[in-house]
């Protein structure tokens, strides 16, 4: 009987040893492959081809004072991101969290000894030397980034857009975002917290609380899905589609045709 136990034992032990390596597996395939988390867009069957390019005249029109824009529509070189505070590749592609990028040798960021260069920086410095316009938006790549895009369309008041996006984009902000707040409102305070003093945070705390931004987020999402996409992090260089979290070398040949 003993050993009838003993053997049951090891079948179950085996079988959820093979469980866990598979999940683990998978997570690392999924992270080596560099893929983003999606939007659901209709069911496998019925859902279209994505685009491989986006109107231009659809991106400019987001420079009307309502969303999240820097420079100018008719700058000749736009870089529009589609992301989420609390998605995992969006912060790989934003190269302010290194404990994240380093789980992975395709984003092992070369300052620690890897290749990936983050986009996001090289293409927030375009926009501060006045070579490029941005834009932001927002899908639900992981869920819980709701309060941080609110966040930032109250830092963006402030002209304070990088600074509440680069805080974000850490591990702080990614736990914080994930584990705590989780998109309620009655956390808020943490988020005002986490700015510290890179915000006015009695103006934030203000903005977060009249829900001024609340929905900014749905509204994102849906002009993101009438493009035809929902993977985040999307960047489109001008009416160029760079999807999933992509080292730089992937944009710096375009971005050096349009320069």
């Amino acid at each position: 009987m003993k050993q009838v136990v003993v053997q049951y034992m090891m079948v179950v032990a085996l079988i959820v040893g093979a469980y866990f390596l598979g999940v683990y597996k998978t997570k690392t395939e999924f992270l080596e492959k560099g893929g983003g988390n999606t939007v659901a867009q209709g069911t496998q069957q019925g859902t279209p081809q994505k685009p491989t390019t986006v109107d231009m005249k659809k991106i400019k029109g987001l420079f009307d004072g309502k969303h999240i824009t820097l420079g100018k529509a008719n700058a000749k070189l736009i870089f529009t991101e589609i992301s989420d505070p609390s998605c995992p590749f969006c912060h790989i592609a934003g190269g302010l969290h290194p404990e994240l990028n380093n789980t992975s040798t395709q984003f092992k960021m070369k300052a620690d000894g890897g290749t990936y260069e983050a986009p996001v920086p090289e293409i927030k410095k375009l926009v501060e030397e006045g070579k490029a316009s941005f834009v932001f938006l927002y899908a639900p790549g992981h869920g819980s980034g709701e309060m941080g895009t609110q966040a930032m369309y109250c830092a963006y008041e402030q002209g304070k857009f990088w600074e509440a996006h680069d805080k974000l984009m850490t591990k702080a902000g990614y736990d914080l975002l994930n584990n705590v707040v989780k998109n309620d409102l009655a956390q808020a305070n943490k988020v005002v917290e986490l700015m510290g003093n890179v915000l006015d945070g009695k103006k934030l705390q203000t903005c977060l609380e009249s829900k001024k931004y609340a929905n900014q987020p749905a509204e994102d999402t849906t002009f993101v899905q009438s493009l035809g996409f929902g993977a985040t992090p999307t960047f489109f260089v001008n009416e160029t589609v760079v999807e999933g979290a992509q080292s730089w070398s992937a944009f710096k040949a375009k971005v050096e045709a349009i320069l």
